[in-house]
């Protein structure tokens, strides 16, 4: 266990270089990775449930203590990001599949990646962690309606079905988290820090399948694809401050508030992709689950020498077991 424990927190200290790395094979070797493609939804699955197995009551805590930094974020969320793929899509004249593909990922719930960026950014980790879980929860009423609204005009959008695929992929291994969690409480507790080995793995996976069933779309569109990608991160990020800054709120509250807008749940928005649209709407999630693990660190490596004034120490706990996730 302490050698799973060892591997697991190298996983997710250099998850981005992984990431970035197996995109390259994938990329270079599609043929070897395309047996992956089936098991996206499966992948993703794997990964909300150890979302599930980690969540604590604690967690939502701050949303009936102080629920207005939670509904300012939420909102920013499905506003920001949603807006800005839109309008970048546009800017850049991407393909129908590829701007329909940006406004997915631009409607997908926060990751919890982010929980973990915002620990090191020094920011309010009790905000960022019931940002992630209640945008997470919203995600399969919010995600389709504004899809319907913003995507329908490059791709078909079917919100029932989505509904549904979203409750499927994200609500139930949840729940089934909870309820693993519940039953057996003390092997639930000796494995959480292995879960984020296990949901490294997943993404890594994921990304591989996505690229390699598109090597030839990114060949030909990829840079311009992860240059509105780049974009998309940087303005969710710059936004999501900025809107908390207009409302003075505090300084780690800000930081939480930029890195849970500007990261996004990439592995559903492949998920989705491949389930509702074409092949190459999964590249900006695909491309979006590296850029978003480059993007993180780094604002948060910034922001880690710059210490918050006057911070309570809660908000700055660590989010032990917290899996990682694109």
């Amino acid at each position: 266990m302490k050698t799973l424990e060892t591997i697991s927190n190298i996983a997710g200290k250099y998850f981005a270089v992984w990431v970035m790395l197996a995109a390259v094979v994938a990329f270079i070797f599609p043929d070897t990775f395309l047996v992956f493609g089936g098991y996206i939804t499966i992948l993703l699955g794997v990964v909300m449930f150890g979302m599930g197995l980690t969540l604590k009551a604690v967690d939502f805590k701050i949303i009936f203590t102080n629920p207005l930094p939670v509904i300012i974020g939420l909102i920013a969320q499905f506003t920001i990001m949603p807006l800005t793929a839109f309008a970048i899509a546009y800017l850049l004249q991407l393909p129908a599949e590829l701007a329909a593909g940006l406004v997915l990922l631009g409607s997908v719930p926060g990751g919890t990646a982010s929980n973990v960026m915002v620990y090191l950014a020094k920011g309010n980790v009790a905000l960022s962690i019931a940002m992630t879980s209640v945008s997470t929860l919203v995600a399969p009423i919010a995600t389709p309606l504004i899809l319907l609204g913003l995507a329908g005009q490059w791709m078909p959008v079917d919100p029932v079905s989505m509904f549904l695929s979203i409750f499927q992929v994200i609500i139930v291994p949840i729940v089934l988290g909870l309820l693993v969690k519940k039953l057996l409480p003390n092997i639930v507790e000796k494995s959480l820090n292995i879960i984020p080995l296990i949901s490294v793995v997943a993404i890594i996976v994921i990304v591989t399948a996505v690229v390699s069933r598109n090597s030839e779309k990114i060949a030909t569109a990829g840079f311009i694809v992860f240059v509105a990608v780049m974009l998309h991160n940087a303005a969710g990020l710059f936004l999501g401050y900025l809107a908390a800054l207009a409302l003075k709120l505090d300084e780690g509250t800000r930081r939480a508030i930029s890195i849970e807008v500007g990261m996004q749940n990439s592995g559903l928005g492949v998920a989705l992709a491949t389930a509702h649209f074409a092949p190459a709407a999964a590249i900006p999630s695909a491309l979006g689950a590296v850029w978003h693990n480059i993007s993180g660190p780094i604002l948060a490596t910034y922001w880690a020498k710059r210490p918050v004034k006057d911070q309570p120490a809660s908000k700055s706990e660590k989010p032990i077991g917290q899996s990682k996730q694109a």
